[in-house]
């Protein structure tokens, strides 16, 4: 594998609504999956019948419960499948919760796709690193599937995922069908769990010693709370990743989708428009500001 230098250009979208990003797109929903006692993932396909639009691993959708209003969630399915969309949601507000509650057949609105994606083409002839906490996952998905579906463009590849507890674990069945796989290194680990559990218990930073992998051809890819953002970003630069080759995602207080409210800004980056994917070398200054 050759030596890695990634740059990850700031776009408005990597890939655009072919309309106004204003214009909302009545989705109905073909499916309602429950992953944990407060989240859901739907699936939808357009109203009109036409394939959903395309997106790049990593973008999220602005999704509108009518009546309600309307929140930016992380897009959780197959990039490859245009057939539908699929968005994970915790519920924990108004709006996720109304969204979580829509049955079958019900409908949303959908404004997007928006934001940058996670670098998975300039990740080629490299290993992929990707670290996830809770429902960091759900953004984590699409690039996973990526990957998977290009298997022969990459070198090792490596899910990391954390949660709080063994009943908060999202998509476990889809995590066993990944840890069986030969071409895929998957561990997981809980914060806290009852009398029975066999997996590990700690923090999702201390299965980062535990796998090999080559620092100087290494993407790391990284998703969850705040917290476990900074203390894994530490862990794999103490392990030799640089901080340009550590990616993140910064969904935080994103409102319109488009950077006219400017909820999210940080620092000069909006993180609606100009992430939520950022290099960790690009967004450090800031993302460690307390005021910022």
């Amino acid at each position: 594998m050759t030596s890695m230098v990634i740059v990850l250009e700031r776009k408005e979208a990597m890939i655009t609504s072919v309309t106004d990003p204003m214009v909302t797109h009545r989705f109905r929903v073909l499916r309602t999956q429950r992953e944990t006692h407060d989240t859901h993932t739907l699936e939808l396909e357009s109203v009109v019948g036409k394939d959903a639009f395309g997106f790049a691993p990593g973008q999220f959708n602005m999704l509108y419960a009518y009546g309600v209003g309307e929140i930016p969630i992380s897009i959780s399915g197959d990039p490859g499948d245009k057939k539908k969309l699929v968005h994970t949601v915790r519920g924990v507000g108004m709006v996720s919760n109304t969204l979580c509650k829509t049955k079958k057949g019900g409908i949303i609105g959908v404004r997007g796709p928006f934001g940058s994606g996670w670098p998975v083409e300039d990740a080629k002839g490299n290993d992929v690193f990707i670290v996830a906490g809770g429902i960091g996952l759900a953004p984590l998905r699409p690039a996973i599937y990526y990957l998977l579906a290009h298997r022969e463009n990459y070198g090792k590849l490596v899910l990391l995922y954390g949660a709080r507890s063994p009943a908060e674990i999202l998509f476990l069945k889809e995590l066993e069908q990944w840890r069986g796989r030969f071409d895929l290194i998957v561990d997981a680990t809980v914060d806290t769990a009852p009398s029975g559990w066999r997996g590990n218990v700690g923090l999702v930073t201390t299965l980062i010693p535990k796998v090999k992998f080559d620092p100087y051809h290494t993407i790391a890819l990284v998703c969850g709370p705040e917290l476990m953002l900074r203390f894994t970003v530490l862990e794999l630069y103490k392990h030799g990743i640089e901080h340009k080759n550590i990616f993140i995602s910064m969904e935080r207080n994103m409102k319109c989708g488009i950077g006219h409210c400017g909820h999210c800004q940080c620092g000069p980056f909006f993180v609606c428009k100009d992430g939520p994917v950022f290099s960790y070398e690009e967004i450090k200054g800031f993302s460690e500001r307390r005021e910022v």
